[in-house]
């Protein structure tokens, strides 16, 4: 973990010279091994990596590059997810984040506010990893993590966390034909291990958020053999 430390900061340094620069917004990085998702509007380029450590867990780290009213502005994110103990409450910002790496970028609109939904992967434990659906937005250029676009109601999540077993896989991805996010259903593996997401896995079927009405709507039970009778009126 120690050497882990060492290069990671140096990394750091090197790459926050190279997103420093004026070009930074049309470079390639095509052969950085890291992960990278670019906003379809050009607004931002977000880079995320994790440090996975000894004991299981993992330490993600990340730039965000982005497009502001007083021009282009680069932010480092801080990983403080041992701090965050209900992950799914609090709207987030650069210095205090729940660190995911995030491979798909969903950009919706709210009024006249966008707001980008991003999906991701977090190692968590040795026995649990988790999925994200995380929400960023800029308020007066600055970026905020966590939105309450998520179904019905005054006491709305910010985000969405999903953990399983490490020794399984969890897809969860956005379907632009049914303009919705997909997900495979997570259930324990026996009904006593209900509320241990490191006993969840997927259970063949799928839910989804769509969006509906200003927010993301869950619709349970999707049949994705049948994708015409997915309606977003059914979500909840």
């Amino acid at each position: 973990d120690a050497q882990q430390d060492i290069l990671n900061s140096a990394i750091k340094a090197d790459l926050r010279t190279l997103l420093d620069h004026e070009g930074a917004f049309t470079t390639s990085f095509a052969e950085l091994p890291i992960t990278r998702v670019d906003a379809p509007d050009g607004t931002f380029r977000l880079f995320t990596w994790n440090l996975p450590r000894t004991n299981g867990q993992h330490q993600f780290e990340g730039f965000l590059l982005a497009r502001t009213p007083r021009g282009q502005a680069l932010f480092e994110l801080r990983d403080q997810t041992p701090k965050i103990a209900a992950p799914e409450v609090p709207e987030l910002g650069p210095d205090r984040w729940y660190g995911a790496l995030y491979y798909e970028v969903i950009p919706v609109k709210k009024g006249a506010q966008t707001y980008y939904t991003l999906l991701g992967w977090k190692g968590h434990s040795k026995a649990e990893t988790r999925k994200v659906i995380e929400v960023l937005s800029f308020k007066g250029g600055k970026p905020r993590f966590g939105a309450p676009l998520f179904g019905k109601g005054k006491l709305r999540p910010m985000r969405r966390v999903f953990g399983y077993a490490f020794n399984v896989t969890m897809t969860l991805r956005y379907d632009s034909a049914l303009e919705a996010i997909i997900m495979d259903h997570l259930s324990p593996l026996r009904p006593d291990l209900k509320d241990q997401w490191a006993f969840y896995g997927p259970d063949m079927t799928h839910d989804g958020y769509f969006w509906h009405k200003g927010g993301w709507w869950f619709g349970p039970e999707i049949d994705l053999r049948a994708p015409n009778d997915v309606r977003p009126g059914k979500a909840r």
